[in-house]
């Protein structure tokens, strides 16, 4: 069995190409990919070659973490069944290419307990349930005042901190593409708010020199929750000293975070609608990557699989 995958071979170096897919056991599942999304944090540093080093790291790989499609083969031990629409994090399971991530590619093996099912209404928008679910997993406990960057993670959280009924935060954006659309919180460019006792704040931007700016911001005890993905971080200490300020890191989702938000998603709390700005056949992947990559307008590109056989 095999599928037609994007490659990077190399940093800037992507094609489509057909790869083998390992053989799937009891526990696996096949599926069709329709649509998958393009990630403007880990697989531009991926794209770019400034990827941490990772186990599993290397080249030549298939990026990609946010994919959805249909079951097509289901092991009697996968827990899944033929038919159903499912969110799939991505997949190791290719033959001669390295799957660190693995979800850009029209046909998945993956283990039946990795996968997601989905409501059917969500259609593509189901590819932004892992970022949902990092940005819940960022701030479900932590809600926070302040959120830095109005990309689609910085609307994720803003507009998860409402469906849980934490006051509204608001947002920091320097882009004017990016200002527009918020839904009940406001958008402020950083040169206009002169707070400086915020008690948590998330950064979502990436930005590795953000935060001596922000923990500029905090009041005596506050929090900061990092986000966006980093290659190295560094502050000033005496100013983190005198605030006694608090660094999180966020990390992966774990399966109760996604079920939480899929439950906000369903009960109408939490809207993923307005969140997908560009969508290219996956037959257009390098220039569609060049787009997510480059175009402050572009707030999740999705790539269409369905005329991949």
């Amino acid at each position: 069995m095999d599928t037609i995958a994007i490659i990077l071979t190399e940093p800037e170096n992507l094609r489509l190409q057909r790869v083998g897919l390992v053989a799937p056991g009891d526990e696996d599942v096949v599926v069709d990919v329709e649509w998958s999304g393009i990630s403007t944090g880990t697989e531009k540093l991926l794209y770019t070659g400034r990827m941490p080093n990772f186990p599993g790291m290397g080249y030549p790989l298939v990026p990609g973490y946010e994919s959805v499609g249909r079951v097509v083969q289901a092991g009697p031990a996968s827990g899944q069944a033929v038919g159903s629409r499912v969110f799939i994090p991505g997949s190791r399971g290719f033959r001669d290419v390295r799957g660190l991530f693995g979800g850009a590619a029209g046909r998945l093996v993956s283990s039946g307990k990795r996968v997601v099912p989905v409501a059917e209404e969500l259609g593509e928008r189901a590819v932004l349930l892992a970022l949902a679910a990092t940005a819940y997993h960022a701030i479900a406990e932590h809600p926070p005042e302040l959120i830095i960057g109005h990309g689609v993670l910085g609307r994720l959280l803003a507009r998860i901190t409402l469906a849980i009924g934490a006051p509204a935060p608001v947002v920091w954006e320097t882009s004017p593409d990016r200002a527009a659309d918020a839904l009940g919180y406001q958008v402020l460019d950083a040169e206009r708010d002169n707070r400086r006792d915020y008690g948590r704040i998330c950064d979502a931007s990436g930005d590795a020199n953000i935060l001596d700016m922000l923990i500029g911001r905090l009041r005596s005890g506050g929090e900061i929750t990092l986000a966006g993905f980093y290659d190295r971080l560094s502050f000033a200490f005496a100013p983190a000293f005198m605030r006694e300020a608090r660094i999180r890191i966020a990390a992966e989702w774990h399966p109760a975070d996604m079920v939480a938000l899929n439950a906000l998603v369903a009960s109408g709390k939490l809207s993923l609608d307005g969140l997908i700005t560009h969508r290219e056949p996956a037959a257009t992947a390098p220039d569609a990557y060049r787009t997510a990559f480059g175009d402050a307008r572009c707030l999740k590109m999705i790539l269409d699989w369905r005329k991949f056989e």
